[in-house]
Parts: structure tokens; sequence; C-alpha cells
């Protein structure tokens, strides 16, 4: 199957990135990590509410005029 990951797979994935970073350094990458996707998130549903504004003011606009 392309592009399925397997356990194996991920397994061999975190494997490198013990021998490139070192475990004392996973902790604060995941760390990072964990900010990024939530910052990641946030702005997705500031973007989201935003679009749904638009489309509530225009809907409005319409049904007025």
């Amino acid at each position: 199957m392309m592009g399925s990951i397997g356990s194996m797979e991920i397994l061999v994935i975190l494997l490198v990135v013990l021998l490139l970073f070192g475990s004392k350094q996973l902790p604060q990458m995941a760390k990072n990590v964990g900010k990024g996707l939530r910052e990641f998130q946030k702005a997705t549903q500031n973007a989201k509410d935003e679009i749904q504004k638009i489309i509530n003011e225009e809907d409005k606009d319409t049904y007025k005029g």
C-alpha cells in the first residue's frame, strides 16, 4: 500500500531520530513539536472562525436587501 506507514517504519524513524539527536534533546524537541501543533491548530481555528464570520455577514446582507 502506497502512503501508509506501518509500525516497523515508525520504529525505524524513531530509532534514527534517537541516534541523530540523542536522548537528552528528545524531550525538548517533543515539547517544541507540541507547542507548534497547538499554535497551528489555534491559527487554523481562527481562520475558520473568520471565514464563518464573513459568510454569516454576507448571508445577513443577502436577506436584508
